[in-house]
């Protein structure tokens, strides 16, 4: 008897030191609510913005908003549909222009960046939740701790030319992760950070098929950059995967059309001025054009594919 009770706990104690046994990393993630849209973007790649996500919650100051943020960009620019214009740009535009000075991007303020920036939308968000819970159980010769990270994001996609929001969506995301103790020994941990990582990117991670989905419901546009004489300058080229030999319908942009019930913008009165064709690329991302037919355009006219 004594020699099987020795046994056992020489047992437990191998099994104690054994990191394969001793430390159980579990991991768990979840996303809820939104649901994913498959979806194919057609034509050129549109350009689209992201601002830094405002946390809404007393944890984690600054740090959750801008983390949400950057998964975002992460996602959108892994899909290959967007030209995402970096953070700074945004930042600079809104230093210079005195806009966002609260810290807060509200739709008006990210039409306003956009438009500057020749965006064709911008995503704002907003984390509405975030918590951390502990919980564990000790036994006879065992102790474990489970650490469950959850929150909430919402986000906002709104149309540069129009100011409507085309998307309007929440996202749950949970990550979980557990640690185990045999006779004291294994893993004895504290607050785990990447906790939150996962679960923001868990909440995010269905977005980006439906930001794709709802962006691509508008027709692709890019505009005019500079006009010298007969030769027409293009905000979009070889990255925006806009092709030598396209051609485009310019339009000058009158006035604009709001609803008289709620005042929202509903478009612009436009003018078609002159079909383009595209005649080479230029720099990162820009193209030249040569008119075939009407006057030449000015710059800032939006130009869009022949249907």
């Amino acid at each position: 008897m004594d020699r099987t009770i020795v046994l056992c706990t020489a047992a437990l104690l191998a099994a104690g030191c054994a990191p394969s046994s001793t430390v159980r990393m579990q991991q768990a993630v979840s996303v809820r609510e939104t649901q994913k849209v498959e979806a194919k973007m057609t034509g050129p790649k549109r350009r689209i913005g992201v601002v830094d996500f405002e946390n809404k919650t007393a944890y984690g100051a600054q740090r959750l908003g801008t983390s949400a943020s950057d998964i975002l960009i992460t996602e959108l620019v892994k899909s290959e549909k967007f030209i995402v214009v970096e953070r700074d740009k945004l930042n600079k535009i809104m230093e210079e222009q005195k806009l966002g000075q609260s810290g807060i991007v509200d739709s008006v303020t990210a039409v306003q960046v956009g438009k500057i920036l020749g965006l064709n939308a911008m995503v704002t968000g907003s984390i509405s939740q975030f918590g951390v819970k502990t919980g564990g159980a000790d036994y006879l010769l065992t102790q474990s701790k489970q650490q469950v990270a959850e929150c909430t994001v919402d986000i906002r996609v709104v149309d540069v030319e129009t100011g409507q929001i085309l998307y309007a969506d929440a996202g749950k995301g949970v990550a979980k992760r557990g640690t185990g103790q045999v006779l004291g020994l294994g893993t004895r941990a504290g607050y785990d950070e990447t906790l939150e990582g996962e679960s923001l990117r868990a909440a995010i991670a269905k977005f980006t098929e439906n930001i794709i989905w709802q962006v691509n419901k508008k027709p692709w546009s890019c505009r005019v950059a500079e006009v010298d004489k007969a030769t027409i300058y293009l905000n979009a080229g070889l990255a925006s995967g806009l092709n030598v030999g396209e051609k485009l319908k310019v339009y000058h942009l009158g006035r604009e059309i709001k609803d008289p019930t709620t005042g929202l913008v509903l478009g612009n009165i436009e003018d078609e001025i002159a079909d383009i064709e595209v005649v080479r690329h230029f720099g990162e991302d820009g193209s030249i054009a040569k008119i075939i037919k009407g006057t030449p355009p000015s710059k800032n006219d939006i130009c869009r594919l022949f249907k």
